[in-house]
């Protein structure tokens, strides 16, 4: 499939006049695709039943005739303010029990029955009027689920919703209370009639309780997704798609993605350096005006693995964003790199945040490719420089990594209901296990929780720290693969109701190990491996007569194996990190990069993306700083 750019854009901002000049120049520039109406609900529908489709027609036909492929959003993102009127309880709350009110957007609760029946109407609607016309050649179902923290509700709609989730899922309030051990503490129901939402107690809440609700919240967001999608499917052959965040991890994306055709998400690099990733002062300052070298690429191959390798860059940052805390401009080059290394994972579209930067309300100093006054901004060239770099270059197919990394929302959740460490972050110990495989050169391919057998073939060495619950199939696979495998710390510990595992975890095949003892460890805590390296944030005391290839140094086993499967009982350093990545990819060769450096291979070529701020040399290369260099690869050359 032909690699290609596309761009969001709002007609409805902007004097019809200018539609098709703007359409001319996204075209001039290498555009293919254009994505619109995903905002627009009060114009697609100022009262409720009185539609007007005008200006949609128009907008549709002036970008269709300029040749570009449009992506159409159903709007339920944004509920116009007659909607509150007709639903005065759809607003979600928060912990506090506080109204997310209107004035912004995605102010609904995913558990509202009426919103939620209204939002598929209008997808309906959409879909009988377009859903047959092959200018859409695709579709968005909303946009950024769980974006401004809008998963947890604690409305009175999702306390109805969730008593009913929870007879469903239990049958009968005593075996929910056996679940739960609700004998601790008195907390015995006799009815789900009785069950509130986890908030507002004294103190911490049953954490089973609160497994339970997450668990319920993810899934109100999977049927959320799967009414629109229902709506849409019968109507349309154009693929669906919806735009996922970066570090968003309040509901499980794997099972939204079953209802879809293509994943695609939103990347911000320097946005997220500042507002979402753990970092020391040097490093934020050294990358930036570029992002962090590890964070687009992770969600590049998170995302790849949700709908068969389909997957888009539906938004990506040009310019300064507006909603960091600082917002630097990119380095020149950066939007080029983005691009690229988009890409270079599989991407089949990258897609530009915005066309013309918006003169009025809350995005108006979010940057486009366009300046509010119509002229260029400065990531126009490098995306018209991207546009033509692809069509001079052969297609990229993505070919399978040599590692493969697990990941799990659920126990993203769980250890967020059980930190029992202020630091201990799901996704930061697997990011941390991802950067290291990443500075040793390797490409990486992200499998989901339920990984099988048939999964791990072709792979060379599989790492799966954290898992809460080891899935029944990925206990399977393990038991038979003679793939280097490294699970753990905190791994299969829990049951999925968040008690403690019987026997004591880990419980992994064909390793007598169990885990008697956990600590958590202040920041500035730091207890030396023997060896080089360190443990910090978590340390687990083993007993078992499983061997020890890594101990502390005062000889506790830190690192033991089968052989084949290896279980980690400390949070590693950086250091301890890279030993660990030359123990387990011992049979997979790989390079120690410079230090902003990064690779990935795909079919024929090898890429290389410069985030640092100086110039690096590499294979017989000086690649410049914010630089891209590819080179053909042969399949005996592959390390990564």
């Amino acid at each position: 499939m032909k690699r290609t750019l596309g761009v969001c854009y709002y007609p409805e901002h902007w004097p019809q006049e200018d539609w098709a000049q703007d359409a001319a120049r996204m075209a001039a520039a290498g555009i293919t695709w254009v994505r619109i109406g995903e905002f627009a609900w009060s114009r697609l529908e100022p009262q409720a039943g009185a539609f007007d489709f005008g200006w949609l027609d128009l907008a549709i036909e002036t970008l269709a005739q300029a040749g570009l492929k449009i992506v159409l959003g159903t709007p339920s993102a944004t509920p116009p303010r007659w909607m509150l009127d007709r639903f005065p309880d759809m607003l979600a709350l928060d912990a506090a029990g506080q109204p997310r009110k209107f004035g912004s957007r995605r102010h609904y609760c995913h558990s509202h029955a009426g919103y939620r029946q209204a939002a598929a109407q209008m997808a309906t609607v959409l879909g009988k009027r377009y859903g047959r016309d092959p200018r859409i050649a695709a579709w968005q179902i909303d946009n950024e689920y769980g974006c401004h923290d809008t998963v947890l509700s604690y409305s009175d709609a999702a306390r109805h919703a969730f008593r009913d989730w929870l007879a469903q899922h239990y049958q009968s309030v005593g075996a929910l209370n056996r679940a739960w051990g609700n004998v601790f503490w008195s907390m015995e129901y006799d009815s789900f009639d009785q069950i509130d939402l986890p908030n507002l107690t004294v103190t911490q809440a049953n954490p089973a309780h609160e497994m339970a609700f997450r668990r319920f919240a993810s899934d109100q967001v999977v049927g959320w997704n799967a009414a629109q999608v229902g709506a849409l499917r019968p109507l349309t052959d154009a693929p669906l798609i919806h735009n996922y965040m970066g570090r968003v991890l309040e509901f499980d994306h794997f099972a939204v993605a079953r209802d879809l055709d293509i994943a695609s998400w939103d990347s911000y690099p320097i946005g997220f350096l500042s507002d979402r990733l753990e970092g020391d002062a040097a490093h934020k300052a050294r990358y930036l005006q570029q992002g962090d070298p590890d964070m687009q690429a992770f969600h590049h191959d998170l995302y790849r693995a949700m709908n068969k390798g389909r997957w888009w860059v539906m938004e990506q940052q040009p310019g300064p964003v507006n909603w960091a805390p600082y917002n630097p401009a990119p380095l020149p080059g950066m939007v080029r790199l983005w691009s690229w290394e988009a890409f270079a994972h599989g991407a089949e579209v990258v897609s530009y945040f915005r066309w013309r930067q918006a003169p009025f309300a809350q995005e108006q100093m979010h940057a486009g490719l366009m300046r509010p006054d119509d002229q260029p901004a400065a990531g126009l060239a490098e995306a018209t420089a991207v546009a033509e770099e692809l069509r001079q270059m052969p297609d990229v197919a993505h070919v399978q990594a040599p590692v493969a990394l697990v990941f799990d929302y659920a126990s993203d959740w769980a250890w967020k209901v059980l930190p029992q460490g202020a630091d201990f972050d799901y996704f930061r110990l697997v990011f941390d296990a991802y950067k290291a495989l990443r500075r040793q050169g390797l490409s990486v391919d992200i499998l989901p929780p339920d990984a099988t057998g048939d999964d791990l073939v072709g792979y060379k060495a599989v790492f799966a720290p954290g898992l809460a619950t080891l899935s029944a199939p990925l206990l399977a696979a393990l038991a038979t693969t003679q793939i280097p495998c490294l699970i753990g710390p905190r791994s299969n510990l829990m049951t999925s109701e968040l008690s403690t595992a019987l026997p004591l975890g880990p419980n992994l095949p064909d390793l007598d190990i169990a885990v008697a003892r956990v600590e958590s460890l202040p920041p500035a805590t730091m207890r030396p491996v023997a060896g080089g390296g360190a443990v910090l944030h978590w340390v687990e005391t083993l007993e078992g007569s499983a061997p020890a290839v890594i101990t502390g140094e005062a000889g506790a086993k830190l690192l033991v194996t089968n052989g084949t499967l290896h279980y980690l009982a400390g949070w590693p350093d950086t250091a301890l990190w890279d030993r660990l990545v030359d123990l387990i990819c011992a049979n997979i060769a790989r390079s120690r990069l410079p230090d902003g450096l990064r690779l990935r291979d795909t079919a024929t070529h090898r890429f290389a993306f410069n985030y640092a701020p100086e110039a690096q040399d590499w294979n017989g290369q000086t690649i410049p700083a914010a630089g891209v260099a590819w080179w053909p690869l042969s399949a005996d050359s592959r390390t990564g």
